[in-house]
């Protein structure tokens, strides 16, 4: 650290010895040590010593001694790196470096390595923000924290997602960076409570503004009426002064503020240019009433201009009172989410029913929910019957069933019986609060489509303010007047928008992911909404996906000779001896048998042979069922039932036999049936030109027999887990966009290597983590769903985008008044535009700001049509 004077460069000062942790002052002692400070060519030294600093970054992936030796060397080998120590149990490096040696590439060298390093991430509010160009500012601001990995600002849902080392930033030092760049930065909503009091905040800054924009227009429209139309009185210029003063000090404060802000930082945005535009009118209209000589001596003829800044600002204030109004309904979908979340729940505890706060329910509490009331936590079935309303979860309005052992999950609404569940999942853990979680952190997201937009907007306003001092240099030099070169000008400043591009992506990704949400579809990130559109190829996993998962008994066939009287009899003998079975198949035949509504007999002497089959003594008959293969083992004839396993086989149903006392009497069928849907959902993906292709384990004929039901493209058949993701990066190898549609948990390599991994589930965490998009349903229908989302998204983008580059390409050259030298050349435009816009077709400032004012309006309005879209 420096002496409170500065040294100059070459100068030796004797200063106190200093002690850190990371980037933290913890002591300075001058009795323990002093050395000597000294600077050389700009850089801080110590004792001939550049200056250094102590990292700490947590490593994962390390398994042995050998991981820890590997980082610790690559970490050793970075320019600056003094020193570098691994702990191998803590999953931590210790790093010695210089000050110049950034954390990224620390980082980076960890990676390089083979491993990674703990990330952290931190999402919160950021106030303040009109444009693109603010929220590129905040970006930068938190980019240059030490010690973050990766930084979104969305200015439409004014939130911040940062990506960090967490022992080197905390949200503490990110609202420092925020409000350094002149914003105000707030932990985001995590409960109910804390919404409301968000809401409350966004709704009194709505009536704020509501009440503003009334005043500013009631002094506005005199001011209009005196200039304009000539009325008597009001055309008196003093009296425009005093009506002015208060519209533009006053209601024009919510410009100058943030305009001030960013110029003590050294940057510049929308309110900028607005500040910059009026303020020129204002003083002008100032200097020409008072001191009018000033201009008729230099041979320009004064006029005031109090109508023009007046009603730029009102003007403005109207689009911002739209948008504001417009951007409120973008995230309905996360309030309705939010408000799906029961205040208090009723738990027994110590025989007795107690009402209680939500957040002081904890696991293993038995929870009380009468009909009409929600459930609040997830949990698992104890006692009594009910239908549940889970619309919410699945985007399904048709009720559930619950029994004891079902699932019910917070927010879903108990609609018949009372239920008493055991608490399994609370607060943060819960369902619905996982896909609250997942909706924020998508619309908090950036996609890849933004990035020009991005860097258009890093430089807008810059640029804008050069071309305004260019159209006024231009006019000036080669127009008709100082007037026309200084209206020119301002019409540059305020008809500029980069409010427009900063919304034109996320207001639609917001959009987009709460109407995705409220379908069931949950979108991870914006970047996965983007891919999808243009998905050519979609890999079904066969079982969970296209079929049920379940096998289920589907046909009985007595064998030619049979000495039982029909197939219930066959099914009712062969349910009682796999009452107690552990086989899928087994447990199948047992549900068959069940559902007969006939009582079944005891089973016993019951034996299960791995692979094969079982037998059992039922009624004092000596039952054997399994397998062909286990049946032939047995020494048991099939030549009665080989005619009818053949054609089971063929259809893909796998044939079980029932031998008794010794002879085959039937073949029972069981098959993994499709889902409901499921034939129609691929047909979908088809209309769509998406081609589809089946994996399957199965054997090549019974996979053929189920992709010719289900109607895929092709299939590919005794497909090992780990050869899934193999057959996704083939495809994708051939240069296909390709999706994954699976489970979430079998297939989550394959699911990873996908372009877009989609989890077919209800949920779980395990399917959420794995993939880019949960179906909540759990149905295939969803797929095709989720695929029409990106696509009405991405058509809403490009729309956004369109009009916003349009808007300011072909708006920016006309206040500036480039179309008088083209009507030069063509004098049809002259003749056509002339009686609007006089004889140098000029844009008047006033109606620049209108139309500044309306096109942020306009691209929000267009983003909120998704919610209308049908998917």
């Amino acid at each position: 650290m420096l002496p409170a004077a500065a040294p100059r460069k070459g100068e030796e000062r004797t200063c106190f010895r200093y002690q850190f942790r990371g980037s933290r002052l913890l002591s300075a002692n001058r009795d323990f040590c002093c050395y000597t400070l000294s600077i050389f060519d700009g850089s801080i030294r110590y004792n001939g010593l550049m200056a250094r600093k102590k990292l700490e970054i947590p490593v994962t992936g390390m398994t042995c001694a050998a991981c820890s030796a590997a980082v610790e060397r690559a970490l050793a080998e970075v320019p600056g790196v003094s020193s570098a120590s691994v702990n191998l149990v803590a999953e931590r490096a210790t790093v010695e470096a210089d000050e110049s040696v950034p954390v990224e590439r620390l980082v980076e060298t960890v990676r390089e390595a083979g491993y990674d390093t703990r990330k952290e991430r931190f999402d919160f509010s950021v106030r303040g923000m009109t444009c693109a160009a603010c929220s590129a500012a905040v970006e930068r601001a938190l980019r240059d924290v030490e010690g973050v990995q990766s930084a979104a600002v969305n200015l439409a849902a004014e939130r911040a997602s940062v990506e960090a080392t967490p022992v080197l930033v905390d949200f503490e030092k990110l609202k420092r960076a925020v409000e350094d760049a002149g914003y105000q930065a707030e932990k985001v909503a995590e409960d109910l409570d804390q919404a409301d009091r968000e809401r409350e905040r966004r709704e009194k800054e709505y009536l704020e503004l509501r009440r503003t924009l009334a005043i500013s227009a009631a002094l506005a429209i005199p001011i209009m009426a005196g200039s304009m139309f000539m009325v008597p009185v009001l055309s008196n210029p003093y009296l425009q002064l005093v009506l002015t003063i208060p519209v533009q000090f006053w209601a024009g404060l919510r410009f100058y503020r943030p305009a001030w802000s960013a110029l003590r930082h050294g940057t510049t945005n929308m309110n900028t240019l607005i500040v910059v535009g009026t303020t020129a009118a204002f003083i002008y209209s100032i200097v020409a009433l008072f001191f009018g000589r000033l201009f008729e001596e230099a041979g320009v003829r004064p006029g005031v201009y109090f109508d023009t800044s007046a009603t730029i600002i009102t003007l403005i204030l109207f689009g911002r009172f739209l948008e504001s109004r417009a951007k409120g309904r973008t995230s309905e979908a996360i309030r309705r989410l939010m408000g799906l979340q029961p205040k208090s729940a009723v738990v027994m505890r110590n025989g007795q029913e107690l009402s209680i706060p939500i957040d002081n329910v904890v696991i293993g509490d038995l929870v009380l929910v009468k009909p009409g009331e929600r459930i609040p936590v997830d949990g698992i079935v104890q006692e009594g019957f009910s239908t549940i309303n889970e619309s919410m979860l699945t985007g399904e309005s048709v009720p559930v069933e619950k029994t004891a052992g079902s699932r019910v999950y917070s927010g879903t609404v108990n609609e018949a019986g009372s239920i008493r569940f055991l608490a399994e999942k609370i607060g943060k853990e819960t369902a619905l609060a996982q896909i609250i979680r997942l909706v924020e952190e998508a619309q908090g997201s950036k996609a890849p489509i933004q990035r020009l937009a991005d860097k258009v907007a890093a430089i807008f306003v810059p640029t804008v303010m050069g071309i305004a001092a260019l159209t006024f240099a231009g006019w000036w030099f080669l127009g008709p007047s100082f007037t026309v070169a200084f209206m020119n000008s301002v019409a540059v400043l305020i008809i500029a928008c980069p409010c427009a591009l900063g919304l034109a992506t996320p207001t639609a990704i917001m959009v987009g992911t709460g109407r995705g949400a409220e379908r069931g579809i949950l979108i991870r990130d914006a970047e996965a909404l983007e891919t999808a559109h243009r998905l050519q190829v979609v890999l079904l996993d066969k079982t969970g996906t296209i079929t049920r998962g379940t096998p289920e008994l589907v046909s009985i066939a007595l064998s030619s000779n049979p000495t039982l009287p029909s197939p219930e009899a066959a099914a009712l003998l062969a349910g009682a001896a796999e009452r107690y079975s552990e086989h899928p198949y087994g447990q199948a035949i047992f549900r068959y048998a069940e559902n007969l509504q006939t009582p079944l007999a005891t089973a016993s002497d019951f034996v299960a042979v791995a692979g094969g089959g079982i037998r059992a003594q039922v009624e004092g008959r000596a039952l054997t069922i399994g397998t062909e293969s286990f049946m032939a083992g047995s020494g048991l004839e099939l030549s009665g039932v080989r005619e009818a396993a053949d054609r089971l086989a063929q259809q893909a149903i796998t044939p079980i036999f029932l031998a008794v006392d010794g002879k085959v009497e039937a073949v029972l069928g069981l098959s993994d049936t499709l889902k409901e849907g499921s034939v129609a959902a691929i047909q979908d993906l088809h209309r769509m030109g998406l081609r589809t292709v089946m994996l399957t384990g199965d054997h090549r004929r019974t996979a053929q027999a189920i992709a010719a039901k289900a109607g895929v493209s092709e299939f590919h058949a005794e497909v090992l887990p780990e050869r899934k993701s193999s057959l996704v990066k083939e495809f994708r190898e051939r240069g296909q966009v390709v999706a994954m549609v699976g489970d979430g948990i079998n297939d989550a390599p394959a699911l990873a290597e996908a372009d877009v991994g989609i989890a077919i589930g209800t949920g779980t965490d395990i399917a959420m983590e794995a993939s880019d998009i949960t179906l909540m349903k759990g149905e295939l229908e969803g797929v095709a769903a989720a695929i029409r989302l990106s696509k009405e998204t991405i058509r809403t983008i490009k729309q956004n985008l369109f009009w916003a580059f349009f808007y300011n390409v072909v708006g920016i050259p006309v206040a500036a008044g480039l179309l008088y030298p083209v009507g030069l050349l063509l004098p049809v435009i002259s003749t056509v535009l002339s009686p609007v816009m006089g004889k140098y077709l000029l844009l008047n400032p006033m109606i620049a700001s209108a139309a500044m004012a309306f096109s942020s309006v306009s691209v929000v309005t267009n983003s909120l049509r998704l919610r209308k879209k049908t998917i």
